[in-house]
Parts: structure tokens; C-alpha cells; sequence
């Protein structure tokens, strides 16, 4: 027995390059196969959604049934798809209606679908229902994020996955300031459950599914050491919660998928990295700045990214300006989309000065790898960043990152002192503080000995899923006894 392989379902909103809008989809679409070489036998399961990825895919449906969501039938149908080529076996859970939508949590013009209770009800729900009614039970169903945080609480609580009890679940925090609150008088949404168990439910009166998952996993995990100890003293209101449940807590560092990220075979990238890393970056940047007016003599600096709050992106806008109003000898690239006024002064920016600023309103996977192979310095002035995988990316491709001092960006990258180290870090998120590391980049990009060294570090560094994945298996044994 302890020989086979650990069954392990995944079950996640999102999985690369199947339907991507965060870090979630990268570590869904990437850890399996990592997972499978160890030992593990994983299966992801997402929504079926009308999006490009999906369209000519073969389906094969195992399961086609109902249910009633409150007095709506829900129809669904779970498939497999059989040409995925994804390296690890991936089942959509088809919910007309509900999930097939052009879009994750927003549709192509950016609203929000409103009904994303009801949506990740019913995702949760047919997966359960699946299993349940499956001769193949999992060893472990591994849970990722507030959209598939209440199933632990109905396997355990909710009439009718009661059989489920005794299954192990992990759940892993990958971002705890979406959270998936709704209010007590929509409770009639869930399977019947007995009242007196409200409380694994609930958090600050309403229910919680992210704190809920936190109540009833066997064990939590989160993307990074950093940010499972930043919980405990800034994570929206669940701060008790986090010291309360503090053991079955562990913080495991993402990891990035060598095979995609690869200098030396990206098909996105128009020169290989073949030994020297000062060549491939003079080429890539070259080949990432035809067509602009920026001079490939100074500095570039990029942002990739969402614009969002936790991002930093806010700030964007105001530190390229005051680069500018300084005559700081750096270029800045910016891709990424998001909050409508840091697009609308991005653009601005772009327009008044096309000798200092490149910026692309948008996002897109192929720009995003030529961008970390063309680019110098890679600016992440996040207040929030439970891992991050950018700052990864970039040390990859030779690029030096510039970060602030917290959660994910902590751990993984380290101070360069000339010698060792990877990146360059600001313990503050102000102005004079990212100023400061801007002329260290200054000074470093023209002593071409130590940007090789730096480059080269972060190279060398190694963050392939290999050690996170082991880490896991750790935690699959302990719930299995395995």
C-alpha cells in the first residue's frame, strides 16, 4: 500500500495556461507534474469555462447529474480532457450557466459577474457530488483559495457528504484578502447542516469560507514562510484566527516551473541564453525596445503585473514622475492592467514621454517573457505579496529585482552586497527608500562587473518546485499516514 502513488485532487478556480487571472493559476497549472515525479498521482480539478484554451478540446464525461441549489436545479456534467498535455490528468466541472463564461471572475470588459456566491457553490458542490458517488475517492483533496474554502465544512457537516468526514483536506492560502463573505441570510444556499455547527462557519458574523477552510483542514498552508507569520498580525480581520490554528500552519515557498521559464528554450524570447548572460540580455533588451525611443544605453526598469492596491500599483504613476522630474538616467516598461486611473495616467506618461516610458495596457504571457529577458531591473513595490513569482522570473532570466521587504519577496530574494545575493530590497514603502535602491541600480548597471555578478546569482538561484513539492509530500504523508 504505502508504495502506490497518493491520490490527490486539486481544486482551484484557475490553472495555467488553461484560465489564468494570478499567481494561483501558475501553481496550479506547474506543482502537479512536480508533485507526480515524487510520488503523488494528481488531478486538478477547474470549471469549464468559454474561454480560448478550451475551445476544440476533447471531453470525456464521467459523471452527468443535478442538484438543487435552494430551489434552482443546477444541471452539470465533470469530463476529463483527454488532450490536455498538461503533465498531470485535468477534469473540468461543466455548469451551464454558471461557469461558462468568457472570463474567471470578470468578463472581457472587466465587470465583475456579481453571482460569484452561487458560481462557487455550485463549482464546490459538483466536485463533491462527483466524489462522492466515485469509486475513485482521493487519498487527499487539496483545496486552493476561498472559492473551494466551504468544502471541508460539508465533508464534514452537510447531510449527504457526511461519508467524506474522514477524508484528509489541505487547503492553501494563496491570497487572504479575498476572503468569499457572504451574510447569514443567504445560508439556505448550502447543503442542510446541523445549526449547532454554525460556528465552524462563521467569522465576525458573517459567513467566512476562507476562515472556515482555516476551522476544518487538517492542515493550512500558505506560499511563503513570510506571509503564514504576516498573518498572524495583518490578514484582514483573521489575525486571532491565525494564532488560534497556528498548528496545522506551515508556510512553503511557491516554486516556478523550469520547463516554461527556461532562458535557454523560451519560444517566446528572440535570443536563446547560451553561457553568456551580459550577451542575452544586451539582445533581448535590443529586440524589447525596437519600435520605441528608448535608449538601450540606460537602465531599464519594468513593472509586470495587475494594477492593483496590494500591488503597489497606485504608486506607479507618482515614482516614474518624480524619476523623471529628478532626470534619474533610468527607462521604465510597464505591461499590466487593472485600476482604470493607474492605466489612464500610465497611458498619459507614455504619451508625454515616449524617450523615458513604455507602456502596454494589457496583459499578455508572450510580452510578459520578453520583457523579463530584455529588461535590467524588475520593480515590485508590493504592500502585499503572499509569494510572488515575478521576482523568480526575473532572476531567471538574469534580471535584477527591486522589491519591498515582505512576505514571498523576503524570502526568496536576497540582499546583493557586491558578492552574494540576488536583488536589491527597501524595508520601507516610500519614495525616498525606493530612491535610494534606484540609484544602487544606477550605480550597479554602470559597473558592469557586478551586474554580471548579480545576474548571474540570480540564475543560479534555485526555485524549481523540486523542494516545495517535497515539502508537500511531507504534508500528504502526515494527513495519510502514508
Amino acid at each position: 500500500m504505502s508504495d502506490s502513488p497518493i491520490r490527490v485532487h486539486f481544486v482551484s478556480m484557475e490553472c495555467y495556461p488553461c484560465a489564468k487571472v494570478g499567481g494561483l493559476a501558475d501553481v496550479v497549472g506547474s506543482l502537479p507534474k512536480y508533485l507526480n515525479d515524487q510520488g503523488a498521482e494528481v488531478t486538478v480539478f477547474m470549471p469549464k469555462y468559454r474561454m480560448k484554451w478550451f475551445e476544440g478540446k476533447s471531453f470525456d464525461y464521467r459523471h452527468v447529474s443535478h442538484f438543487y441549489l435552494h430551489h434552482e436545479r443546477i444541471d452539470y456534467g465533470i469530463a476529463e480532457v483527454t488532450d490536455a498535455n498538461l503533465g498531470f490528468r485535468l477534469m473540468v466541472i461543466d455548469i451551464p450557466g454558471k461557469m461558462d463564461r468568457n472570463g474567471v471572475y470578470a468578463g472581457a470588459d472587466g465587470h465583475f459577474f456579481g453571482d460569484e456566491i452561487q458560481r462557487h457553490l455550485c463549482f464546490q458542490r459538483a466536485y463533491l457530488n462527483f466524489i462522492v458517488l466515485s469509486e475513485h475517492t482521493p487519498d487527499v483533496v487539496h483545496c486552493h483559495d476561498h472559492h473551494s474554502g466551504l468544502i471541508p465544512f460539508i465533508m464534514q457537516n452537510c447531510d449527504g457528504y457526511r461519508n467524506l468526514a474522514s477524508l484528509p483536506v489541505v487547503f492553501t492560502i494563496h491570497n487572504e484578502r479575498y476572503q468569499g463573505v457572504f451574510p447569514w441570510t443567504m445560508h439556505y444556499l448550502l447543503p442542510q447542516f446541523d445549526s449547532w455547527k454554525a460556528g465552524m462557519l462563521d467569522w465576525g458574523n458573517l459567513i467566512n469560507p476562507l476562515a472556515s477552510a482555516v476551522k476544518c483542514a487538517w492542515k493550512v498552508t500558505t506560499v511563503s514562510p513570510s506571509y503564514m507569520e504576516e498573518l498572524k498580525y495583518n490578514s484582514m480581520g483573521l489575525e486571532a484566527l491565525f494564532h488560534q490554528e497556528n498548528h496545522k500552519c506551515v508556510g512553503i515557498l511557491n516554486g516556478i516551473d523550469n520547463e516554461v521559464w527556461d532562458p535557454a528554450t523560451d519560444p517566446f524570447l528572440t535570443s536563446l541564453y547560451e553561457g553568456d548572460v551580459d550577451d542575452f540580455k544586451l539582445k533581448n533588451k535590443l529586440a524589447l525596445l525596437e519600435g520605441t525611443q528608448l535608449d538601450p544605453e540606460l537602465p531599464l526598469v519594468a513593472f509586470i503585473g495587475r494594477f492593483a492596491g496590494e500591488k503597489g500599483a497606485d504608486l506607479l504613476p507618482g515614482i516614474i514622475e518624480e524619476s523623471l522630474r529628478r532626470e534619474l538616467p533610468l527607462n521604465f516598461v510597464v505591461l499590466g492592467t487593472g485600476d482604470k486611473w493607474v492605466e489612464h495616467q500610465m497611458g498619459i506618461l507614455a504619451y508625454h514621454r515616449p524617450d523615458k516610458v513604455a507602456a502596454m495596457i494589457t496583459y499578455n504571457e508572450a510580452v510578459s517573457h520578453k520583457i523579463y529577458a530584455g529588461t535590467d531591473f524588475l520593480l515590485m513595490p508590493s504592500r502585499v505579496e503572499p509569494c510572488g513569482l515575478n521576482q523568480m522570473y526575473a532572476m531567471r532570466y538574469g534580471t535584477v529585482p527591486i522589491v519591498h521587504n515582505i512576505g514571498g519577496l523576503k524570502d526568496s530574494v536576497t540582499y546583493f552586497d557586491g558578492d552574494n545575493g540576488t536583488g536589491l530590497k527597501f524595508n520601507s514603502l516610500d519614495f525616498y527608500h525606493v530612491f535610494e535602491e534606484f540609484q544602487r541600480a544606477i550605480y550597479l548597471h554602470g559597473a558592469k562587473k557586478l551586474l554580471t555578478t548579480a545576474r548571474t546569482n540570480g540564475m543560479d538561484a534555485d526555485f524549481s518546485w523540486v523542494k516545495s513539492a517535497g515539502q508537500y509530500m511531507d504534508i500528504y504523508r502526515s494527513v495519510t499516514g502514508r
